[in-house]
Parts: C-alpha cells; sequence; structure tokens
C-alpha cells in the first residue's frame, strides 16, 4: 500500500511541475489566460497529493499495532490512567472499545 501511495504523490507532484513549467515556458506564448488556468490547476495539486499520500489504506492497521500493546508489566499506557473528568474519560472508554460503565 504505502508504495503505491508514494507512486501516486509522485505522479501527482510531477504533474503538478509539468502543468506549471509548460504554462510559463510555451503556452504563455499562445493563450496567458490559459497559462493562469494551468497554474490555478498546478496549485490545486500538492494539497491534494498530500492527502492522498497520507490516508490510511483498508490494509493498514494502526489500530492494533504492536508497538501499543507490548509493554513491560506494570506500565499503565496514558489511557489507562483517569483524567478525574467521568464524562471524558467514559467517553474515552467507548472510543477504545471498553466496557467500564460504573
Amino acid at each position: 500500500m504505502y508504495e503505491r501511495r508514494r507512486r501516486v504523490y509522485f505522479l501527482m507532484m510531477g504533474g503538478c511541475l509539468f502543468l506549471f513549467v509548460s504554462a510559463w515556458a510555451f503556452v504563455r506564448l499562445w493563450s496567458i489566460p490559459a497559462a493562469v488556468a494551468m497554474c490555478v490547476v498546478a496549485m490545486v495539486i500538492p494539497p491534494v497529493a498530500a492527502i492522498v499520500a497520507n490516508r490510511r489504506g483498508p490494509d493498514d492497521r494502526w489500530y492494533d499495532d504492536p508497538s501499543r500493546v507490548s509493554r513491560p508489566p506494570g506500565r499503565p499506557s496514558s489511557r489507562e490512567k483517569r483524567t478525574g473528568d467521568p464524562q471524558s474519560d467514559d467517553w474515552w472508554d467507548e472510543l477504545d472499545g471498553r466496557d467500564n460503565r460504573r
């Protein structure tokens, strides 16, 4: 998955550079509005490319990362500590999939 996202990111950024350079290298000789339109399109591509590159795919297993599960005994994770706000603690427990209803 990572390789495919990286390839798509570099293709999109390459297209962005191609649009920007070609707009001012030779398209401006025929049409300034077309060159400006190409630059506007090129301006939108980098944020979209960053979103595509940073999204998680269906096969990415971030939610059960073994580095988070395996910790030395006796050292609770940051979420096992209570915050003191019962509503916030219940909300976090619900998100973590715990059923600690009092």
